[in-house]
């Protein structure tokens, strides 16, 4: 019995017959994919490896594609587009890893290049460029003056200020005493996040 108004895989009798993956290129597409061919084709025509005749012919058969394979068929006979560039940092404000420069070259101590975005250094584990701020003497001058006087100079005015202010009731001393440690013994950074130098 035929039952030529089904599709190949249900049968007559209302089971499923044998279902198969289709082919990735043989996958329907959409709009979107068909206007990525049109821009690619309108690109060659620019480049001049299509004249306005053809140009025409293959974007109204982009626009008329139902598969990958349809598009495909448009671009056998142009090059393919170079690949994409390696991504880089996807985020705002991320700082590119360097690799650590040598200790020592074969005629004398390593010279650290001119990084105009690093003058003081980056540091090795992340790349971040340093501070131009001190990361001892902002420690110690949370121990010698422990009133806020080294996160003022790392610019954290608000923590300075409330150090100082706080100082005056003798708490801020303790406070300022302990920041002055962990200055010294963390990675602190500047008021722009980058890590205060050694």
């Amino acid at each position: 019995m035929s039952c030529g108004h089904l599709r190949p895989s249900l049968r007559c009798d209302g089971t499923v017959g044998r279902v198969g993956t289709p082919e990735p290129r043989s996958i329907r597409i959409g709009t979107a994919e068909r206007e990525q061919a049109v821009r690619a084709l309108g690109d060659h025509f620019a480049q001049g490896r299509l004249g306005p005749e053809e140009f025409e012919e293959r974007m109204t058969s982009a626009y008329a594609a139902r598969t990958a394979a349809d598009l495909d068929s448009l671009f056998d006979d142009l090059p393919r587009p170079a690949p994409p560039p390696h991504p880089t940092a996807s985020y705002p404000g991320a700082y590119p890893v360097h690799p650590p420069a040598p200790l020592h070259t074969w005629y004398g101590p390593a010279v650290p290049d001119d990084d105009p975005e690093a003058p003081y250094g980056r540091e090795p584990m992340t790349g971040q460029p340093y501070s131009d701020r001190s990361k001892i003497v902002a420690g110690l001058l949370q121990l010698f003056l422990p009133i806020g006087i080294g996160r003022l100079y790392t610019g954290h005015a608000v923590i300075g200020v409330a150090q100082l202010v706080t100082s005056l009731f003798g708490i801020g001393v303790l406070w300022a005493f302990l920041d002055g440690i962990v200055i010294l013994a963390g990675r602190p950074t500047d008021a722009r996040g980058r890590p205060l130098r050694p």
